[in-house]
């Protein structure tokens, strides 16, 4: 690639950061100051002023990591958040852990102690870049401020390239004091060796995959997130109705496949719809696109598809074959691969197989019909499955947060959200992610609407960021379901620990979340009666700003279909057994 040639000026090692991001197109970042940091903190004073950029103020640097991360979610877009160094690093390392484990395109900066004191224990010194090396994309530390704009630019482009992921950059205080003839380096500018991802999969492998599909009968894809981080939905729909194939979406890929077309089967897993898991137990060939066999999908691997062939379409080499020999692998950008599998399929004028799936499909229907989700009414209390139901009904296209736990799964069950629209830590399970994370999504997309789902226990990890809703005035709505409980915990103990409730109920303690939300300036509602629901949730949509809805759900309601861990996918409890399960 040829460079371009640049000016030349006198500059520091903070502005050359600042303008780098901007010329990434970064109009927004989240962050905290930090004595380490607050060099690149007065250059974006002077960047704010200047416009085309501005700075999020959180109230912990775990807010904005999972800000970055919502903010990259909703738009596909690197995200990016500062902290400094010390604690201010090592605060952001959940945040970190949490795009990693869900391979979300990130930018981290953190500030650092000045060169000459690295390896002294200074004051607020950490080893950052050690710290995280296990959960980042790649990293790197400062050296030299003629490193900086050449940095940013290889930052941004493999956080966003390949599998994305996190990418820290450490900075040295002096380093971003320091000045020197500063040339940018603009998008693409580099030649960054060694990193070339495969993005076309191999002609011979399609032409396998191709004639496995037309070979089966009770096929079934099974689709995660790397079909959402490679925008593959329309591609997906068409390869999918052109074969007459059923879908199921792994938690991280909800929204990569219309939850209401006649092929979707929901989510399979754990807490999957039980014709997923069914269809997973019985089909002959699955077609695993941008998923990784993850645990929480597969039960007991070795029974996982045990009578399926397994055609696996994956951007990232390490992942192929890692849980599931395949096969038929594809290494490739998912788009790119079902582009590729479409073209040969209209080359070779292969035609639609509607029938050959038909009484597939029949089955899958029967077991839709007998094991349906449902939705249980109390006379007296509000179902937790309720509000998700209500929310789906009076918001249905609104961008979804959730935190980890019960109301996660109630949440995946029932919401039926487009592409980009389901925003919720899958990998790591992170408590504390919904809030912030809406927070980003609302920041990026600020004439969307925006609605986090979260529990008593985990509203509790981040709800500080209430301040940063209050201080920016970001319209974000936010659901909790108040079981009084850490709720899925107290499910686990219910289940398999004798129902022995350790350290699992959350009553004593709890804030009045009116209250609380009063003492941050913003609005909140608390509800305990069913009739009261249908109102609530209108009324807070309708609010012009923050809005925190606390609603007291049946205590000991369990989330289930619910696969036992060591089990396989047709083995699941909380379901009713009928002749016509598998």
């Amino acid at each position: 690639m040829q460079l371009q040639r640049v000016k030349t000026r006198r500059a520091t090692g903070a502005h050359a950061l600042i303008d780098s991001l901007k010329r990434h197109g970064v109009r927004h970042i989240f962050g905290y100051p930090g004595g380490a940091i607050l060099p690149i903190y007065d250059e974006l004073y002077r960047a704010e002023a200047e416009g085309g950029i501005q700075h999020i103020l959180v109230r912990h640097e775990q807010g904005a990591s999972h800000a970055a991360d919502g903010y990259a979610r909703a738009t596909g877009q690197v995200g990016v958040c500062f902290g400094t160094s010390g604690p201010g690093a090592t605060n952001l390392v959940t945040g970190i852990a949490t795009a990693h484990m869900d391979s979300i395109p990130m930018v981290v900066v953190t500030g650092q102690v000045p060169r000459g004191a690295i390896g002294t224990d200074a004051f607020q010194e950490t080893d950052i870049f050690g710290i995280t090396l296990p959960i980042v994309k790649h990293s790197y530390v400062v050296r030299q401020p003629e490193e900086m704009s050449r940095v940013v630019a290889e930052a941004f482009h493999l956080a966003s390239t390949g599998r994305p992921g996190p990418v820290l950059i450490d900075i040295p205080k002096d380093v971003g004091l320091e000045e020197f003839d500063y040339t940018p380096v603009e998008p693409g500018d580099f030649n960054l060796r060694g990193y070339r991802p495969t993005v076309k999969g191999n002609p011979r492998q399609i032409e396998q995959a191709i004639a496995l599909i037309r070979e089966a009968a009770c096929p079934l894809m099974y689709v995660g997130g790397g079909a959402i981080a490679a925008g593959a939905h329309a591609e997906l729909q068409k390869l999918a109705e052109h074969f007459s194939v059923p879908v199921t979406t792994t938690l991280m890929g909800k929204g990569s496949f219309d939850e209401n077309h006649p092929l979707s089967v929901g989510m399979l897993g754990m807490h999957g719809t039980a014709y997923a898991n069914f269809s997973v137990s019985e089909c002959d060939l699955l077609i695993a696109i941008g998923a990784r066999f993850d645990d929480r999908v597969t039960g007991k691997l070795d029974e996982f598809a045990s009578k399926a062939k397994v055609i696996h379409i994956d951007i990232d080499p390490a992942e192929v074959g890692k849980n599931r020999a395949p096969e038929v692998p594809i290494v490739g950008d998912v788009r790119q691969v079902l582009l590729s599998l479409l073209r040969k399929i209209e080359e070779d004028s292969i035609p639609p197989q509607e029938r050959v799936t038909a009484d597939w499909r029949s089955r899958i229907a029967t077991w839709r019909k007998d094991f349906p989700l449902e939705v249980p009414r109390y006379d007296e209390t509000i179902s937790p499955q309720s509000v998700v139901a209500e929310l789906t009904k009076q918001a249905p296209s609104a961008y979804y947060t959730t935190d980890v736990g019960q109301h996660q799964m109630w949440a995946a069950q029932f919401l039926k959200n487009g592409p980009r629209q389901w925003i919720s830590s899958a990998g790591l399970g992170t408590m504390g992610f919904g809030l912030p994370a809406a927070m980003g999504v609302k920041v990026a997309l600020p004439d969307e609407e925006v609605v986090c789902i979260s529990g008593d226990g985990s509203f509790q990890m981040n709800l500080q960021e209430l301040g940063t809703l209050a201080q920016y005035g970001i319209n974000v709505k936010t659901v909790i379901l108040n079981n009084g409980w850490q709720g899925m915990v107290r499910q686990w103990q219910e289940a398999f620990y004798g129902e022995r409730y350790s350290s699992s109920n959350m009553e004593v303690g709890m804030p009045d979340m009116e209250l609380l939300c009063q003492a941050y300036g913003i609005k909140g509602v608390k509800i305990t009666r069913p009739e009261e629901l249908e109102t609530a949730i209108e009324t807070m949509l309708a609010h012009n700003g923050p809005v925190v809805l606390e609603v007291y759900v049946h205590k000991t309601e369990n989330c289930y279909p619910m696969i036992e861990p060591g089990k396989n996918n047709a083995q699941m409890i909380g379901i009713p057994d009928r002749p016509s399960a598998p």
